[in-house]
Formats: structure tokens, sequence, C-alpha cells
């Protein structure tokens, strides 16, 4: 029995060791998060996604009770970024605010350092947004019908800008000259925002950067918007018709921004972000933010924004092929 008492001591010992070691494993994940977090924006300082990601940064910082870095990794169709957080540590600490560049890159690059849905965990689709077909003041077009007229009398001389190789905005234009029969020349740019204010001054006669992007500049008078890509008006802006009404029927896309994590992240924090995530998105004081440019905060689950990824890689791989788009 005398012997035994060591050993029973040592057994004690070591399972009161393994309790403490379960219960500190417990508090780091119930203390989630215990540091702060960063989220990687794909696009440039100012742009849509931006406005998203600071949103979403300052709702989450005052929620979690933690500081949210937001990172701007724009340029190369948001590759840059994408590899950043596919690269990352699947522990909640870095997280991916992606625009449609996530779902189209795979049709427009020979190759890309990440998978678009395998090196990735949907956490939400947070807001989607028109886009608004813009030009510089001195094109002498105020409909689609005009600018399509205006293009089709210089073929290959209307430039237009976008954010980048591969981006929305680039395959907006390109579906509308393909649909239109037209053809203008690509002016890429890193980034919506300094794309824009090459608009502004008049480097470039046309663009179709998100609402969010480009509404407040249409309101001062510095450019002059032709029409939203959506299928139906916005309240923000009811006298703009859509690109259908204004001469080209059938055109249709927007513009989204979604929440995602690397591949990996515990499900139990990617449940606490997207219900800390959904409740920021859907308060008043964000919704009505969000309105103000014309987009809409949509707030959908994981599992919603998982199949609304793979149905959008499937449709612009289609668009891509369509238009002669050849991958870089």
């Amino acid at each position: 029995m005398a012997n035994q008492r060591p050993r029973r001591a040592a057994l004690i010992s070591t399972l009161a060791l393994l309790g403490a070691v379960t219960s500190w494993q417990a508090w780091a994940q119930t203390g989630y998060p215990n540091r702060p977090i960063r989220i990687v924006v794909v696009t440039a300082a100012g742009g849509g996604g931006d406005i998203v990601g600071r949103l979403l940064a300052q709702g989450l910082s005052e929620r979690l009770g933690r500081q949210i870095v937001v990172e701007n990794r724009p340029g190369a169709g948001g590759i840059i970024g994408y590899e950043t957080v596919a690269r990352s540590p699947a522990d909640g600490y870095t997280l991916l605010l992606c625009a449609p560049t996530l779902a189209i890159n795979p049709a427009t690059y020979k190759k890309v350092p990440y998978h678009a849905t395998r090196d990735f965990a949907p956490i939400t689709q947070a807001v989607i947004s028109p886009i608004l077909l813009v030009v510089h003041n001195s094109v002498p077009v105020k409909t689609a019908r005009e600018l399509i007229a205006f293009a089709k009398a210089r073929p290959g001389e209307v430039m237009y800008g976008s954010g980048g190789y591969g981006t929305l905005p680039h395959l907006a234009i390109e579906l509308f000259s393909m649909m239109a029969q037209v053809r203008m020349t690509h002016v890429p740019y890193k980034g919506v925002s300094p794309g824009i204010v090459d608009l502004i001054a008049g480097h470039v006669a046309v663009m179709a950067p998100a609402m969010i992007s480009a509404l407040s500049h249409v309101r001062a008078g510095k450019l002059r918007a032709l029409g939203v890509t959506s299928a139906s008006r916005v309240a923000v802006a009811p006298d703009l018709p859509t690109i259908a009404e204004g001469g080209l029927p059938g055109y249709e896309t927007v513009v989204w921004y979604g929440l995602l994590a690397p591949a990996g992240t515990p499900q139990d924090i990617i449940a606490r972000l997207h219900q800390e995530s959904v409740a920021v998105l859907r308060a008043q004081d964000s919704k009505d933010r969000i309105a103000t440019d014309g987009a809409e905060v949509l707030a959908s689950t994981p599992e919603e924004f998982t199949a609304f990824i793979n149905a959008e890689i499937v449709k612009w791989a289609k668009v891509v092929k369509a238009a002669g788009i050849k991958q870089e």
C-alpha cells in the first residue's frame, strides 16, 4: 500500500495537469478573440470594398472588444490579398474582405496561387451593389444607347478604365461591349479608386465602378452617370435608368463583397464571426450608410455564400470565354 501512494499521487497530479490543460484550451477557444484581428481588403483604399471592410472592422471591434485592423492589398485582381489570407494561420485572426475577382480570377488567369473555394471558409456575403456606367463630363453622351453609337463611330478609340485586369469593372464593360457589338480600349488600374481619379481628370472616357464607389462623384457633378447595371432602378437614384432601359436589353450585373477566413478555421469561430458580422451589417446605421451609396446589405449564411461563389465561378467563366478575354 505504501508503494502505491506515490503512484496514486503521481496519477492524481497528472490528471490535474491534464484537467488544467483542457480547461485552458476551453478558455482559449471560448475566449476568442484575445488579440487584434486583421481584415485583408483586396481593393484600394476608398473603393467599395474598403468602405464595407472598414464598416465591418469598426462594428466587429465594438462587438468583439478587440482592435480590428484593415489592411488594403489591391492589385493583380486581388491575388496578392487572396494569397496572403489563404496562407495565413486558420485561427480567426486573419480575415478576408473579398470581391467578385475571387470568382473571376480562375477564368482570367492561367494559374492563381490559391483555390477559390478550397482555401477559404465563407462567413457571409455582406453587401451587393449595382454598378454605375459613368463617363467623363466631356463625353457627349447621356444614355447607354448614345454611348454605343459613340463607340461604334470610333472603334478602339474610346478608352475605359477598370480596377485591374479581370476585375468586375473590366468584365462589366467587356460584357457591355460584347452585347452592344462595339470595341473600346481597356486601361487597367491598381484598384477602382485610382481609375476614378483618372476618369475625373479625363484620362479615360468611361468606367463601370460599383455604385458605392462612384455615386458621390456623380452627385458632386464630377462624372455623368448613364445608368445602373441592376435589373431594376435603385431607390437612392430613381432617375437613373437601368442599362437595359437605356438601350441594351438583357444587360445585368452587380458587385458583391463578402467576408471569409482561411480554410480550416474552427467552426465555432466561423459561427461567432458570422453572428457578429450579421449583427453589424443589419444594424440600422449600417444599412443606412450602405443604402446612401446605392448598395444593399445581404448578410447571408456561410452555406448560402458558398453556393453563390460556386455559381459566380461558372457564370464568369462563360463570359470570359465568350468575350475572348485571354488569360494572363
